[in-house]
């Protein structure tokens, strides 16, 4: 059991890598183009899945940032929708 255990890992951090490199959007991957990152990581496992976490994969802060440079939040939604009373246009047509 022990002498699976280093192939485990590499296996494990390799599908890890790959999984997180094909959900990450194309504008965010730092480095290279993403199909790039994928090869790496795949031809080079243990090296290529390092690599992309520490130079490809996108900073924690800067993956949610809406076009203002904040959080994602609020600001990054479209507002809810408004009740009649609420609506200017709707009281305007009266």
């Amino acid at each position: 059991m022990i002498r699976l255990l280093p192939w485990l890992l590499t296996v494990a951090v390799t599908v890890y890598a790959v999984v997180d490199c094909i959900q990450t959007d194309d504008a965010h991957v730092r480095g290279l183009p993403k199909l790039l990152w994928l090869l790496l990581i795949l031809l080079f496992p243990v090296v290529g899945a390092i690599a992309w976490f520490i130079a490809g994969r996108p900073q924690r802060g800067t993956a949610g940032r809406g076009p203002g440079g904040g959080p994602r939040g609020p600001s990054h939604r479209p507002p809810p929708p408004r009740g009649p009373d609420d609506d200017p246009d709707f009281l305007r047509r009266l």
